[in-house]
């Protein structure tokens, strides 16, 4: 399977688990919010919203354009710290990013 499919599954499995857990927001952020200069837009979103209205539609555009994928990727570290607490389905979603990381480990 291509490298293309893989994280295209991958991030199939992280909205997935989003939407299992209750968390799938059906209103984005305002567009301000998509201004910021922070990594993960910490200072205007949730963590949350970062990875449905950011991460995940800026990958589905790179992989449907074609475009070239990130050579490193690593975000399951932040979500780790930053999903602390009785989050739904933790363990589940941080798998997933896991695994989308681990697609990026080696070329």
């Amino acid at each position: 399977m291509s490298k293309e499919m893989q994280v295209r599954q991958a991030l199939k499995a992280v909205e997935q688990t989003l939407k299992d857990a209750g968390l799938w927001q059906s209103c984005a952020p305002v567009a301000s919010a998509f201004e910021s200069q922070q990594p993960f837009c910490v200072d205007t979103m949730m963590p949350l919203q970062w990875l449905q209205w950011v991460f995940l539609p800026r990958m589905h555009a790179l992989l449907s354009a074609g475009a070239e994928l990130p050579l490193k990727l690593a975000i399951a570290p932040y979500y780790e710290v930053a999903l602390e607490g009785d989050i739904p389905h933790r363990a589940a979603l941080l798998y997933a990013l896991n695994q989308i990381d681990s697609l990026f480990e080696h070329d």
